[in-house]
């Protein structure tokens, strides 16, 4: 996998939230492999929200459902910070908040190349 992680990742630092610990390591340890940083990992709403006020980073990956509560929160305060987001979900689009419809949405389970034209996709949008 080296050699994605070489195809030009910027470092750009990722908040991550996802309830379920063992797919929040999982997609860490993608991100890592693509050349990503973890600027921050949360799996309840309440964390993600205090994290996406005090942490640094470049982008999000936001689980839609998280421990029955819906990501909306979150993705409201990373959009008051002017952070790109992606959103994970199981649920396809249909399960995705109303007003987020917008936003790019990683169908579980999802593969290392398709995250990482998600992000790039994500920050390109922002950067043009």
């Amino acid at each position: 996998m080296a050699d994605i992680a070489n195809t030009g990742a910027s470092r750009a630092k990722v908040l991550l939230v996802e309830d379920e610990v063992m797919i929040r390591m999982m997609v860490a340890d993608m991100l890592g492999e693509l050349g990503y940083s973890i600027a921050g990992e949360a799996g309840d709403i309440d964390e993600a929200v205090r994290l996406v006020q005090i942490t640094d980073f470049d982008i999000a990956i936001l689980d839609v459902n998280v421990n029955g509560r819906m990501i909306s929160p979150v993705a409201e305060a990373v959009t008051m910070r002017g952070r790109p987001f992606v959103f994970a979900t199981g649920y396809g689009s249909d399960g995705l908040p109303e007003k987020f419809r917008d936003i790019p949405a990683l169908q579980k389970p999802f593969q290392i190349e398709t995250l990482r034209r998600a992000i790039e996709a994500a920050l390109r949008d922002v950067a043009a």
